[in-house]
């Protein structure tokens, strides 16, 4: 029985240059094929043309060469045009699929990221954790998705570029820290057709204490957000059953770590929930937490998802809220959040479960 290929893609460049030195190559062959695979993002071995034809003839026999594709895009009706958002379900190499965001506002072009296939973080106010978990994306599955978000943009606006990429989407990125780190470091190669600054890239996390440390000591240069949406640790761990574990106490220690060391503000994500964490009470500690570190607070509305049972709070509450956050000398900014009507805004991203199990897209329209 034929020994099954391995998909090129899921090999770090170490592996790569590992199998090419097994396979009697030079190791300086992985750069070349890892340039055709993520700046040039060839779909055949035929087309790498500066590698021998005996090498490409060797790469067919033992790799895939798969590649993400847009199985359905969604584009937000009530928008207006500089203010476009679209919604991907992107297919992955294994058939199972994401969704990944594009933001088109404020003189950003923002593609909101997936990492995971699902979520087992089950955050009461998120659509993703209603999934539940089936697998980690990899480094290739996470960096295809900007790809084929410029490769949409470009068709729509010839000149426009990329230009933010948020790990936002579904999953939670520090439970699949390697792979991330590996995608970021694909993003932002240089030389590479595509190439963002590190620092136009966010990660966020619910707040996994050790992986913030870790990501802390990678010497990347990515921002971090962290979504809290309650400084009152019942209230959070709630919400967010992570939070059970990894404290407000746990968490203030490890921003403060964070921010000291790298000398970069926190942006601390608080999504306004009516009569769940909008009271001026839960704004008294939300200040008292955010004193703490440096830091930027983002409040977020509510986005509506079905059969969860929360509300967006009204602007005199909002605008109350805020006040307490300023007259405590804390920088806050209102986020409006994109995309909501076709539901790819913030805690909106979810897959529908079909006879093909989660993930499987309904239908693949092109």
């Amino acid at each position: 029985m034929p020994e099954e290929k391995k998909n090129i893609k899921s090999c770090t460049s170490e592996e790569l240059e590992k199998l090419l030195e097994e396979m009697g190559e030079q190791p300086f062959r992985a750069l070349q094929i890892q340039r055709w695979l993520y700046s040039e993002r060839v779909r055949s071995f035929d087309a790498m043309t500066n590698l021998t034809k005996e090498l490409r003839e060797k790469l067919s026999h033992i790799f895939t060469l798969p590649s993400c594709s847009v199985d359905r895009e969604t584009l937000a009706p009530d928008e207006a045009e500089e203010r476009r958002t679209s919604k991907f379900l992107v297919g992955l190499h294994d058939g199972l699929a994401v969704e990944t965001v594009l933001i088109q506002a404020d003189g950003r072009r923002t593609v909101c990221v997936s990492s995971q296939v699902g979520c087992a973080l089950r955050c009461s106010f998120c659509a993703t954790g209603s999934m539940g978990f089936t697998r980690n994306l990899s480094a290739a599955e996470i960096a295809e998705q900007v790809y084929l978000a410029s490769d949409r943009l470009a068709i729509r606006e010839p000149s426009a570029q990329i230009t933010n990429a948020v790990f936002m989407g579904m999953g939670e990125p520090l439970l699949n820290l390697q792979n991330v780190f590996d995608a970021i470091g694909l993003l932002s190669q240089k030389g590479y057709r595509m190439s963002l600054s590190q620092k136009r890239m966010t990660i966020s996390t619910v707040g996994l204490v050790p992986q913030i440390g870790e990501l802390m000591r990678s010497g990347l240069k990515t921002r971090l957000a962290v979504s809290l949406h309650a400084a009152d640790q019942a209230k959070r761990a709630a919400i967010i059953p992570p939070a059970r574990e990894h404290t407000l106490d746990r968490l203030r220690g490890v921003l403060v770590e964070y921010t000291a060391t790298l000398h970069e503000p926190v942006t601390v994500v608080y999504m306004l929930m009516e009569g769940v964490n909008d009271s001026p009470e839960d704004a008294q500690l939300l200040a008292r937490f955010c004193r703490s570190f440096l830091c930027k607070i983002n409040l977020i509305d509510y986005n509506s998802i079905i059969n969860i049972r929360f509300r967006p709070v009204g602007e005199l509450r909002t605008q109350s809220f805020i006040r307490t956050l300023l007259d405590a000398g804390l920088h806050v900014t209102v986020r409006k959040s994109y995309g909501s009507s076709i539901n790819a805004a913030c805690g909106q991203l979810a897959l529908e479960k079909t006879a093909g199990g989660p993930g499987k897209p309904e239908s693949q329209t092109g």
